[in-house]
């Protein structure tokens, strides 16, 4: 069925919204709510008949149906104020405030209507930065007594498709489109072709007794190449936690290993041919070699990336990272450093306040600034925009680790490691985690994790710093010294000064680093 009112086209067979043609991408729940004021523009729909008919009985927050109000009247150009199109009744509900005639759709066959879909697709990125598109196929159920229609298997996709969008650093078809295509029995393969989508995720779920057991595939769709595939199996006890838990590691990974892809292909292509997306994964690629000369090639293309698209969130979250290492590892006069990583960072959030990473980076630069507690909270405002967000919750833990709550600095490590097991950040999170453990007096597990961390290829002087520090607190003083011989030959110069200088300890983290340093002879 097609809903028309001023313009737009509600498509039902299709999931999609239409602006003159052009398909505007909207989240399942926002295009379903649209879908069911739309179709009772005769009188006041309460928030109540709402929350019973979107979300089923699941249990919600009011806020949950606000922010879908919001993202619905964006999506139409609306706002708040005006209210053009969706009307707040105070104290009652909402009302679709304009008139909607309903027309049956004209039949087509099935791949003409998958090319419609594929071709309207494309036409929605081209006024925006060009980001990496993905299509997530609805799993299929294996299981010997399966769900009814939607169930596990559907919630999992569909649960996966909504922590993609969160993230916005990658162009998600939105579920109604790729469940129609489905319907049409079209393969995950010839989805991903006629969606012109870069890669395609899909997978399938199988509950036997009281284990559910998810298998997920992401092909490169160019090359038809699959890229990463895994197998998580959990207890079946508490089903909402469980499929939380498992949409999340599945969606860091996704992340992860996409953007690993586009950072190695970005490096094979001449500079002066990059756009702004192909910019600023070049820029990520020596980011995450963690040294001097890379951290300014690095910011050498975030600086390319927002100067050919300056409403990057992403490439000024990137600049301020080049910033904030520049002032954390000591390779220019602090204060200027953090001056700027604080202001790439703000304009991060200036273009995108949506953004997980602008709030990162944000978080980044107050705790620069000292501001442990503003820190805080612009990381669990990244959090909560995109629970999926690894180096949110490792960057959490680090705040934590030196003047917050060393539990709670733990907690965050192991999760960052439970979402992005192979992270280019895997040191810090090991690091982090041996801070909280030196400050709760628990030296030989701070050592052990220490060590691990320093053995990582990209651990940075810093690290070195706190494991020889960290084992010598633990007895373990030829090994400490071993490392300490490491840290001098990487930086001859380095002492207790300079780990003290770039941290931010508590008086008794200070006072414990203090002592292993001394043991060591860098004191």
């Amino acid at each position: 069925m097609l809903l028309t009112f001023r313009g737009f086209e509600l498509d039902t067979s299709l999931f999609t919204l239409r602006c003159s043609g052009q398909v505007r991408p909207v989240e399942p729940m926002v295009f379903d709510l649209l879908v069911y004021l739309a179709q009772h523009g005769d009188r006041i729909v309460t928030r109540q008949e709402l929350f019973d008919t979107l979300w089923a009985g699941k249990v919600v927050t009011d806020s949950s149906l606000s922010s879908c109000v919001k993202a619905a009247r964006q999506a139409l150009g609306d706002s708040g104020e005006e209210q053009k199109f969706i009307a707040t009744i105070h104290r009652r509900g909402y009302r679709f405030a304009t008139v909607v005639q309903q027309h049956e759709p004209m039949p087509t066959t099935v791949l003409s209507a998958a090319q419609a879909v594929a071709s309207k697709s494309v036409d929605t990125t081209s006024t925006d930065p060009r980001r990496a598109s993905i299509a997530v196929m609805p799993f299929a159920d294996l299981s010997p007594v399966t769900d009814a229609r939607g169930g596990t298997a559907g919630a999992l996709a569909h649960d996966v498709i909504a922590r993609l969008a969160q993230m916005r650093s990658i162009f998600v078809i939105a579920q109604g489109t790729v469940f129609a295509l489905h319907e049409r029995r079209l393969t995950p393969q010839e989805a991903g072709r006629l969606l012109k989508v870069d890669y395609v995720v899909s997978g399938s779920v199988q509950r036997r007794d009281q284990n559910l057991s998810v298998t997920v595939e992401l092909e490169e769709t160019r090359t038809a190449r699959i890229i990463w595939t895994e197998v998580i199996s959990e207890k079946w006890d508490d089903a909402l936690c469980v499929l939380d838990e498992i949409g999340n590691k599945i969606v860091a990974c996704l992340a992860s290993e996409i953007e690993m892809t586009e950072r190695n292909r970005a490096i094979l292509r001449p500079p002066n041919s990059l756009n702004a997306w192909e910019a600023h994964h070049r820029g990520l690629w020596h980011m995450y070699r963690f040294n001097k000369e890379d951290n300014q090639r690095a910011h050498n293309f975030f600086e390319m990336a927002v100067r050919l698209d300056p409403t990057f969130s992403r490439a000024y979250a990137g600049l301020s990272f080049t910033h904030f290492q520049i002032a954390f590892q000591g390779w220019a006069p602090r204060e200027s450093e953090i001056n700027l990583a604080y202001e790439a960072a703000n304009q991060s959030l200036i273009v995108d306040e949506r953004n997980p990473a602008a709030h990162w980076a944000m978080g980044r630069a107050l705790w620069l600034r000292g501001q442990h507690d503003q820190s805080v909270l612009e990381l669990g405002q990244a959090i909560e925009l995109s629970p999926s967000f690894a180096l949110a919750h490792y960057t959490l833990a680090f705040v934590h680790s030196q003047t917050g709550d060393p539990h709670a600095a733990i907690s965050a490590s192991d999760h960052s490691r439970l979402l992005s097991p192979f992270d280019p950040l895997l040191f810090g999170m090991l690091g982090v985690r041996a801070i909280a453990l030196v400050r709760l007096g628990q030296f030989n597990e701070a050592a052990e994790w220490a060590t691990k961390a320093a053995a990582r290829p990209n651990a940075h002087a810093h690290i070195l710093g706190i494991a020889a520090f960290s084992l010598a607190l633990a007895g373990s003083l030829d090994e400490a010294l071993a490392h300490a011989n490491s840290l001098r030959k990487l930086r001859p110069q380095y002492s207790y000064d300079d780990l003290i200088a770039a941290f931010h300890f508590d008086p008794n983290g200070a006072a414990l680093f203090r002592k292993g340093a001394q043991l060591v002879g860098m004191a």
